[in-house]
């Protein structure tokens, strides 16, 4: 699957790579043990590449922004037209990269252009950490389609 548009450090698609994906409907005590995962990725200086769609996302999103590890936010959804603020400065520093495999015409995230977008997040990844999968979701499915490594938070 190829990244159709991209915004920040292209060469942070050479690094080694983890790839954070949770379900929206995730379980209270699974969200510390993704917080505390964040922190450890933050410390460990590891690239994480997510969507930070979900809120739990978006929460790992704020943890790792606090420190100076490389982060690839892939969109399900075409480039947008403007950065969000608190972006601005680790985009100047070269340690983020926005990707999507969509053009600019695609405006609306939608159940199908998540799935394209995760897709291309396994296939981007060197392994993946799961927050939490919803028994039989999208998400458990699509992780039976990859050979690569799964580690579950929960």
């Amino acid at each position: 699957m190829k990244i159709n548009e991209f915004l920040g450090n292209e060469q942070l698609l050479k690094l080694q790579k983890t790839a954070f994906l949770c379900s929206r409907s995730i379980t209270a005590s699974a969200v510390l043990k993704c917080y505390d995962w964040a922190i450890a990725q933050r410390e460990a200086g590891n690239c994480v590449i997510s969507g930070f769609h979900s809120q739990l996302e978006k929460d790992v999103l704020h943890y790792l922004l606090k420190g100076k590890q490389p982060i690839i936010i892939a969109l399900a959804r075409g480039l947008k037209k403007k950065i969000e603020p608190e972006l601005i400065k680790p985009l100047e520093e070269g340690r983020i990269l926005i990707i999507s495999p969509f053009d600019k015409t695609v405006k609306r995230v939608t159940e199908q252009t998540a799935e394209i977008r995760n897709k291309m997040m396994i296939e981007l990844a060197d392994n993946i950490t799961i927050g939490y999968a919803s028994k039989g979701g999208k998400l458990e499915k699509l992780l039976q389609s990859t050979e690569k490594e799964i580690i579950r938070l929960v």
